[in-house]
């Protein structure tokens, strides 16, 4: 019998895989999407060995998922805007 030599862990790379989907769900979904996609990949690359890899792909998920949380309010205010400008027009135009 051969001996299997132990699995040593290499450095922990978070994925943010929680953020990713949290940002999908609450906030801006096509940017959560790309988030998870970056977050899926990043156990993959660490057990493969490529370290490097994992912890791009890991912090490309977070800075989506950032990008994604930063969005959401921007794009809450331009509706507000534009509907309440609209509401704003319509209501002058009855006068």
């Amino acid at each position: 019998m051969s001996a299997v030599p132990p699995v040593t862990p290499g450095p922990y790379v978070p994925n943010h895989l929680v953020w990713a989907i949290l940002s999908t769900l609450f906030c801006c979904l096509p940017l959560g999407i790309v988030s998870i996609v970056f977050a899926a990949q990043v156990d993959g690359k660490r057990a493969a060995g490529d370290l490097a890899g994992a912890q791009e792909a890991s912090r490309k998920a977070l800075n989506w998922a950032i990008a994604s949380a930063l969005i959401a309010p921007i794009l809450i205010a331009l509706w507000f805007f534009l509907f309440g400008g609209l509401a704003l027009l319509g209501g002058l135009s009855g006068m």
